[in-house]
């Protein structure tokens, strides 16, 4: 087995090889002058099974395309098995027709990968489950809910007096799967989307009045629809409210806006690589999910059952 990473999460990949106790195999992963993808493999794979770790996060188009021609570049190399795993796969939001002459970029993307070489696909919590059909190779698609749900058990006291709040309704599958963890009562944001990355919290259901929340969802992006829904909580008589989320895309002035929020903490995975930023915001935390990644990787590679680790 051997591990390749791109550039796009190079510490998280570093966790990963650290827990699998196999270091990252030799490559360079470079720019032309005009800023074409160069990859070059400095050790023997043939023969190989081979893992590339690359979160499809900003810059979105650059790493995309270093996945691709990574992928390639072991595929020539006669490597015997190629997974690509994409702790974040970006265009996953675009998973459907939205309107006329619109795509659904997110099959195009799926079909990239097929095409370039890929054998198999390893992520962690999409957007929406059906993107798991878009691809024609066998698709993993990891939950964080149980990391998460841990740390939650570690860092709040009494866990009966919270309760975990679906930021909208397309959320509340992911968000039970935590509250059952957790043995707690579940509400629901009732958001209405008036444009991509904008939501107005139109009413909650459940009473929450009292109750420290979390509310748990996939991704933050521009962190407007955690944040309105964090002060529509505290409008409803929520003592606290904080938010668990598995991807931090964090564009724009997300970061700006959760340390100006009403919530006490905002907690996310280490699928995309912390912006420089974070380190002077408080209120944001990391959890890492390099062991989750690191088991998935090695019961691939042993031939076990991944969904296992979710029993």
């Amino acid at each position: 087995m051997k591990l390749l990473a791109g550039n796009s999460n190079r510490m998280l990949a570093q966790a990963v090889a650290s827990h699998l106790d196999v270091p990252l195999t030799r490559a360079q992963v470079k720019r032309f002058a005009d800023n074409e993808v160069w990859v070059t493999i400095d050790e023997n794979v043939r023969g190989e099974d081979v893992f590339i770790l690359q979160s499809t996060s900003y810059p979105a188009n650059d790493h995309l395309m270093e996945l691709l021609v990574c992928i390639d570049a072991l595929k020539r190399a006669s490597a015997r098995r190629i997974t690509a795993v994409t702790p974040y796969f970006g265009y996953a939001r675009q998973d459907r027709k939205t309107g006329g002459r619109t795509p659904i970029s997110a099959k195009l993307v799926a079909n990239l990968i097929t095409r370039a070489g890929a054998d198999r696909v390893l992520t962690m919590d999409l957007h929406s489950g059906q993107i798991q059909g878009f691809f024609d190779i066998p698709t993993d698609n990891l939950l964080s809910a149980p990391l998460l749900a841990s740390d939650i058990k570690d860092n709040y006291e009494k866990p009966k007096d919270i309760m975990i709040v679906s930021p909208d309704v397309g959320g509340v599958v992911r968000a039970l799967a935590v509250a059952s963890r957790l043995n707690t009562e579940l509400a629901i944001v009732d958001k209405r989307r008036s444009g991509p990355g904008k939501s107005e919290v139109a009413n909650i259901i459940g009473d929450v009045n009292g109750r420290r929340c979390i509310l748990f969802d996939d991704m933050i992006d521009g962190g407007g629809t955690l944040c309105n829904a964090a002060q529509a909580l505290i409008d409803g008589g929520a003592t606290e409210v904080s938010a668990y989320v598995t991807h931090g895309v964090l564009s724009g002035g997300a970061i700006e806006r959760v340390q100006a929020s009403v919530l006490k903490e905002l907690v996310m995975t280490d699928s995309i690589a912390a912006p420089d930023r974070v380190e002077n915001t408080p209120k944001i935390r990391y959890v890492s999910c390099a062991a989750l990644i690191g088991e998935a990787i090695r019961r691939i590679a042993n031939e076990e059952s991944v969904s296992k680790l979710f029993d």
